[in-house]
């Protein structure tokens, strides 16, 4: 376990070692920087998951868990009412394989329309805004980011990265490069509170207090998030800051309740066909792709793309804390998450048997694959931000892999202080 220790503290100066290499800037190592970052990461995690008032705090959010199963009985019902026995309804006809009945598209991903307007109530009866105000105080004592930066970093941990920017609009086409590109890092390196709910699902019975485990490691890679960005792209000090005059309570965008519940649905209705598009897609590239790998001789099992992101992050998830004998079935995992997405890898994470991975592997992973950082995610954020600053499209095309860089390293940062800790 000592090792273990040495190990992720190791595996988190070879990530920060990584960032640096493609930095934008090679002037001299940002030491204040990442002594900051990594110090307010550790602080951040020891308190959530090593102080025990926080760590029984946390642990009632396991009650919480029973909400899941209430709100996927809720979306059932509705999805029962409008899809019948594709929605989870009894079939008309007898079933062989039950199994077979499961349908992602009608009785998994509708849970993103119920949460999503849920979360546009709860916006506008200003409970989410007092939150993220809290959070966005804390991130710009801790790290020293401007307002406007903060506000959106804060907000991707309960928003959509699409949604977060759209609190600093009025900033947003002054915001530097480099505070650009920290907002899509953070972006990438966490997840929305609408999706929150269908990811814990899956992990039911594979992690335990799932819910509050994707929670926890969502907030504690905003400030992995901020060092990795920073690392490499570097604030210039001669750059302008967009103050800051943006305020997550005075940003009201629905009229009323039933207001906010209708627009909630709308986009709740469009992330999930996004979902549902890019996992089509995905899935479709990967299965031609592996056609063509298993044209290749190989010994043992046919060569896949699974099996290739296997091997290629195989040591970095042994730097992060995993045993060197999971380190193939970790990395797969990784992989599936940054090159399709971290639906799917959650998926695979809670049918991967107890043979393959122990139970703390188990919870490293599911911190250091909780992160939009994909080339799906990417997509809808570049359209995103294209549409709120027109004028600086080719300089989110430019930042938009190196976003996607970022945000993995941070995850996997993420991944290696919950190595420290479990």
């Amino acid at each position: 376990m000592a090792f273990d220790g040495i190990r992720g503290l190791l595996g988190i100066a070879v990530l920060i070692a990584l960032a640096w290499t493609v930095s934008e800037r090679r002037t001299a190592f940002p030491v204040r920087t990442v002594l900051i970052g990594v110090a307010s990461q550790l602080a951040l995690a020891g308190l959530l998951l090593g102080v025990p008032a926080v760590r029984a705090a946390l642990a009632a959010l396991a009650a919480l868990n029973g909400v899941i199963t209430a709100l996927s009985r809720a979306t059932e019902a509705g999805t029962r009412f409008v899809f019948g026995y594709l929605g989870g309804g009894p079939p008309p006809f007898e079933v062989t394989d039950p199994g077979a009945t499961f349908v992602l598209a009608f009785q998994a991903l509708p849970i993103v329309l119920v949460m999503s307007a849920l979360s546009a109530v709860l916006w506008h009866w200003r409970v989410l805004p007092v939150v993220i105000g809290g959070l966005a105080w804390a991130v710009r004592r801790g790290l020293g980011l401007s307002g406007a930066v903060s506000l959106a970093s804060a907000a991707n941990v309960f928003v959509g990265m699409v949604e977060a920017p759209l609190l600093i609009r009025p900033v947003i086409a002054r915001l530097s490069r480099a505070d650009l590109f920290l907002i899509m890092t953070v972006g990438l390196a966490t997840v929305a509170g609408t999706v929150i709910v269908l990811y814990a699902g899956f992990l039911q019975g594979t992690v335990e207090n799932p819910l509050g485990q994707i929670l926890t490691a969502s907030v504690i890679s905003l400030p992995a998030a901020a060092l990795i960005a920073r690392v490499m792209v570097p604030a210039d000090p001669a750059a302008a800051a967009a103050e800051d005059a943006v305020d997550a309570d005075a940003a009201q965008p629905y009229a009323g309740t039933f207001d906010a519940l209708v627009a909630g649905t709308e986009q709740g209705l469009r992330l999930l066909l996004n979902i549902a598009a890019m996992l089509v897609v995905l899935v479709a590239l990967v299965d031609l792709v592996n056609i063509l790998l298993g044209q290749i001789p190989s010994p043992g099992d046919p060569l896949t793309l699974q099996r290739l992101l296997g091997w290629a992050f195989a040591p970095l998830v042994w730097l992060i804390g995993i045993p060197w004998g999971e380190a193939v079935t970790a990395g797969q995992l990784m992989g599936i998450k940054t090159a399709l997405n971290e639906l799917i890898a959650f998926q695979q994470l809670a049918g991967t048997p107890n043979a393959e991975l122990s139970e703390r592997s188990r919870l490293i992973m599911t911190y250091a694959i909780c992160g939009f950082a994909n080339p799906g995610s990417l997509g809808i954020m570049i359209a995103g931000l294209t549409g709120l600053a027109p004028d600086r499209r080719a300089e989110i095309l430019s930042l938009g892999p190196r976003a996607v860089l970022a945000g993995t390293l941070a995850t996997l940062m993420t991944g290696a202080v919950a190595s420290l800790l479990a």
